[in-house]
């Protein structure tokens, strides 16, 4: 247990070092990638932003893990979330990688099976409602729980508006 609060000096100057350069990297491969590296929008992308902190860590942390083999680990996994953002495109990958956004109210009707799919409670449900200022259900047209795992929700007071089917065209019902 004593080795857990000692280090030498040279242990620590390397940290730091190392810590400002993976650090340095992270930024510069964000910039080229762009903000989507760090966005809610796909499994693979959380899957990318666990793997940073990892190879962040690793690097940082663990002697037996240079800065260079971090950077090159970095700029490996970055490639490769661009790689698959390009995929993307063909709808049958993004099938593979994205998940489907699901309908929760369908106007005024909770979809309570589509709740429980979706381990949302009823709760999580009214309180979305409650964020967008919906003060009365007949205002809702529909309650999203989106791909990235936000919930929208699309009201409004005239209630002979209808949503344009565009925008329902993908979501499961």
């Amino acid at each position: 247990m004593k080795e857990w609060f000692t280090a030498s000096a040279t242990s620590l100057y390397v940290i730091i070092l190392t810590a400002i350069g993976i650090y340095i990297c992270t930024i510069v491969y964000t910039r080229l990638a762009g903000k989507r590296s760090f966005s809610k929008m796909s499994s693979f992308d959380f899957a990318m932003t666990v793997a940073i902190g990892s190879i962040l860590a690793t690097t940082i942390l663990s002697k037996s893990t240079s800065l260079l083999q971090g950077a090159v680990g970095l700029a490996s996994v970055y490639v490769l979330q661009l790689f698959v953002a390009l995929l993307r495109r063909n709808k049958q990958f993004q099938k593979l990688v994205d998940n489907k956004p699901v309908l929760l109210m369908d106007g005024q009707e909770i979809l309570h099976e589509n709740l429980k799919k979706s381990h949302v409670t009823l709760d999580d449900l009214k309180s979305k409602l409650r964020e967008a200022n919906v003060l009365e259900l007949n205002q809702v047209r529909a309650v999203i729980f989106e791909a990235t795992g936000d919930i929208a929700v699309l009201h409004t007071k005239d209630e002979n508006q209808q949503i344009e089917g565009f925008i329902l065209e993908d979501v499961k019902r």
